[in-house]
């Protein structure tokens, strides 16, 4: 019995989920070529391997001879009948021709096919095994970190790698340590074989992982509409319910947050935004921004670009640390997204309205009759004190507010960019 050869056997069957068929039957290969080099001269060259015992044998044909002059392709009669109690002078048998040591060959030329021939059977027990897995989450064992701090986890029968740019920045690993992370694809490799590629900074680690703490979105009561991250710093998503009686926020939540704070612990604190969803564009870019208020808004023309005013104070939060809360929600919602403080919006729309104040257009100095969007009665009002587009232009939102009982400063900022609007 060869025992090296029946340990590989068990080693690719059990650790590699190989055949054993698969692995005779490469094996085979390269040893008939083997056979071939250590058999000069034999025709006909065949290998044979058992199995259960990894017994190998070459055969090659041989002509049945008085004398043998050429023992690579001739055999005597008295060894013939050995093996063929019939032979006869003249007939080519089939006949054993293992050569000395063969076993020991056999085993070095397993050990190679390891590397090389089963490279493709490897790769298909990992397609089959974990192609259907892909999105989902997986755990394992670090078992060793490899070359550019690529984490290598023991998933069972194979190998998954983590790339140093698919774990957190603030993460390191050692041997031994468990990892939880998302299956993020199975891909073939330069040299025949296939890995099974994890990932803890996608974006959909972070969905699966919500659906392992909340059963409405394990059920798809609640669904996750849209998710956005920075890998440990921040994740948005959007949340919606096929449920009125549900709400989606606060399932993900949990009681007293229990549900969200096992996430982002798995997440080394990361902060998670949860927003409810709308079917109203600016209702939903409202709720991203939430606790800021928008102030006012602008969709360019074509529907890619919005601008927004913020109070001055809520412009930090708006905007975010390096600018991340806005780049985050503008991916989010699909647009992109430009933010104004209210003092900077006031100054450019008060300098703005000057240079149309000092403006020789005509209409400026005709008598008000209307303003569109501003209901007759206000204009009534407004008429009293601001004849004329250009006394309105030259007044601030303030002094309209003093001058003109009942029109807030809000509103005067309204009529003012109205007017500034017609002449556009």
């Amino acid at each position: 019995m060869n025992k090296d050869l029946i340990a590989v056997f068990e080693y690719l069957e059990k650790e590699k989920g190989i055949k054993r068929e698969i692995i005779v039957d490469a094996i085979k290969e390269s040893l008939l070529i083997a056979a071939k080099k250590s058999v000069l001269g034999a025709e006909n060259v065949q290998v044979s391997i058992n199995p259960k015992t990894a017994e190998i044998e070459v055969l090659c044909d041989k002509k049945v001879v008085d004398k043998v002059l050429n023992p690579a392709n001739q055999i005597s009669l008295k060894v013939a009948v050995q093996y063929y109690p019939d032979a006869e002078i003249g007939q080519i048998l089939t006949v054993p021709a293992t050569p000395k040591d063969f076993g020991r060959i056999a085993a070095q030329k397993a050990r190679q096919i390891i590397s090389q021939k089963l490279r493709g059977a490897e790769r298909d027990v990992i397609q089959d095994e974990y192609r259907h897995r892909v999105n989902t989450i997986v755990s394992g064992t670090v078992k060793r970190v490899g070359k550019g701090s690529c984490v290598i986890v023991d998933l069972g029968k194979v190998e998954g790698v983590m790339p140093r740019r698919h774990y957190l920045p603030n993460e390191e690993f050692d041997v031994g340590d468990k990892v939880l992370a998302l299956l993020q694809e199975v891909s073939d490799t330069e040299l025949g074989g296939a890995e099974v590629v994890l990932s803890r900074t996608s974006s959909e680690f972070v969905r699966a992982l919500i659906a392992q703490e909340v059963p409405e979105v394990a059920d798809s009561v609640v669904t996750i509409e849209n998710i956005v991250r920075r890998p440990g710093y921040r994740t948005k998503m959007i949340v919606r319910t096929t449920d009125p009686k549900i709400d989606p926020v606060g399932a993900c939540i949990g009681l007293r947050g229990i549900r969200i704070k096992n996430v982002v612990r798995e997440l080394q604190n990361e902060k998670i935004d949860i927003i409810p969803y709308a079917q109203d564009p600016v209702e939903l870019l409202q709720n991203a921004l939430e606790p800021v208020v928008i102030r006012k808004l602008k969709i360019n023309e074509e529907g890619t670009e919005v601008s927004i005013v913020v109070d001055d104070e809520d412009f930090p939060t708006a905007i975010g640390r390096q600018g991340m809360n806005v780049q985050l929600i503008g991916e989010l919602v699909g647009i992109h997204l430009k933010i104004k403080k209210m003092s900077e919006h006031l100054k450019i729309a008060a300098l703005e309205r000057a240079n149309l104040a000092t403006s020789d257009e005509p209409w400026l100095d005709q008598p008000i009759s209307s303003i569109e969007g501003v209901p007759g009665m206000v204009v009534d009002q407004l008429i009293e004190g601001f004849a004329t587009p250009r006394a309105l232009l030259l007044a601030s939102p303030e002094e309209i507010s003093k001058v003109v009982p009942g029109i807030s400063i809000d509103l005067a900022d309204k009529i003012l960019e109205q007017i500034r609007k017609t002449k556009a």
